[in-house]
C-alpha cells in the first residue's frame, strides 16, 4: 500500500520561503526538477509544490515546465536590476568560488577589524577564517554572521549592521549605513554583482550600493571577491569605481581584455585556480 502524502507532512512545516530556496538550488543544480523529485525531496504533497512552483514562475524565478520547472531565460532588457536569490547564486563556479575565499583569508592579520559584505563567495570566506585568532568581523551578511555565530569563540567579536534584507540576504538601508558610520576597519571584503571598465563595481539594488559604499568609506584596504563571470556583468547601480580596490581576487579564467584593465588600475590582481 502506498501511503499517501498530506500537507500535514514534515516537510510542509518548512516556511514557505526556505521551500522556494531549496527548489530554486535544486533547478540551479540541475536546469530543472520534476514535481515527484522535489516531493521526495521536502517531504510535501504534489500539490504544494505545484503551489510553490506557481509562486516562484509568478515572480519570474523559474519556467513552468509539463511535471516540473526549469530555470527562468534571462531577459536582456531587465539584467541590470535582476538580484538572484541566495540560493539561485550560491553553487555557480563554486569551486572558483572556495579558492578565491581561501586566498582572501590568507590576507588577513590576527587582531584585525575586518568587514565582509553579503554573496555567496563571501559567505565561503566566513567559513575559511574560523581558526584565525582574535577578530572582529562586521558584516551585513545575514548568511556570513550565521557561519560566524556558530563558532562561539571569545576572541571572534561579530557585529551584524541590521537593515533591511535583499534577496541575496544582505541587510541594506540607513540602519545598516548608521551602524558602519563611526567604524573604522582595517579591510574589507566586497562582493560584487558585477565589474567593468566603464561601470566599475556594480550592483542590482541602489540600496545595497549606498551600504556598500558607507563599508568603503570606513575601510582602510579593499579587497573585492569576483569570479571571472563577473567581467561585463553590469548591475543598476554603480558602487565605486575600478581603482577604488587595493586588490582583486579572481580566478584564473578571468578574461584577458579583464586582466589588461584591471592591471591598468593600481589595484593588485590576484588569480586563483578553481579545484573541482
Amino acid at each position: 500500500m502506498v501511503e499517501k502524502r498530506s500537507d500535514t507532512d514534515v516537510g510542509v512545516r518548512l516556511l514557505p520561503a526556505r521551500r522556494h530556496e531549496l527548489i530554486l538550488r535544486e533547478i540551479e543544480r540541475h536546469g530543472a526538477s520534476r514535481v515527484r523529485d522535489l516531493v521526495d525531496i521536502l517531504n510535501v504533497s504534489p500539490m504544494t509544490i505545484r503551489r510553490d512552483i506557481e509562486d516562484l514562475a509568478s515572480r519570474g524565478l523559474v519556467a513552468r515546465v509539463h511535471g516540473g520547472a526549469s530555470a527562468a531565460p534571462r531577459s536582456r532588457d531587465s539584467a541590470s536590476a535582476e538580484e538572484p536569490g541566495f540560493a539561485a547564486k550560491e553553487r555557480r563556479q563554486y569551486a572558483e568560488k572556495v579558492a578565491i575565499a581561501n586566498r582572501a583569508a590568507q590576507t588577513i592579520r590576527p587582531g584585525s577589524a575586518i568587514g565582509i559584505t553579503a554573496g555567496t563567495t563571501t559567505a565561503l570566506l566566513a567559513s575559511e577564517i574560523t581558526h584565525i585568532d582574535d577578530l572582529l568581523v562586521v558584516t551585513n551578511s545575514m548568511a556570513v554572521a550565521e557561519v560566524l555565530h556558530q563558532q562561539r569563540r571569545s576572541d571572534l567579536a561579530v557585529i551584524v549592521t541590521g537593515g533591511t534584507p535583499t534577496p541575496s540576504r544582505a541587510l541594506v538601508g540607513p540602519m545598516a549605513e548608521a551602524t558602519l558610520d563611526r567604524l573604522h576597519l582595517d579591510q574589507l571584503f566586497m562582493g560584487v554583482h558585477g565589474m567593468s571598465e566603464s561601470a566599475g563595481f556594480t550592483s542590482p539594488n541602489l540600496l545595497e550600493a549606498q551600504t556598500l559604499r558607507s563599508f568603503i568609506s570606513v575601510s582602510s584596504s579593499i579587497v573585492v571577491l569576483a569570479d571571472h563571470t563577473k567581467w561585463e556583468t553590469v548591475g543598476l547601480s554603480t558602487i565605486a569605481p575600478l581603482h577604488v580596490a587595493d586588490m582583486v581576487i579572481s580566478d584564473s579564467a578571468m578574461p584577458s581584455e579583464a586582466l589588461s584593465t584591471l592591471q591598468a588600475e593600481p589595484s593588485n590582481i590576484v588569480l586563483v585556480d578553481g579545484v573541482t
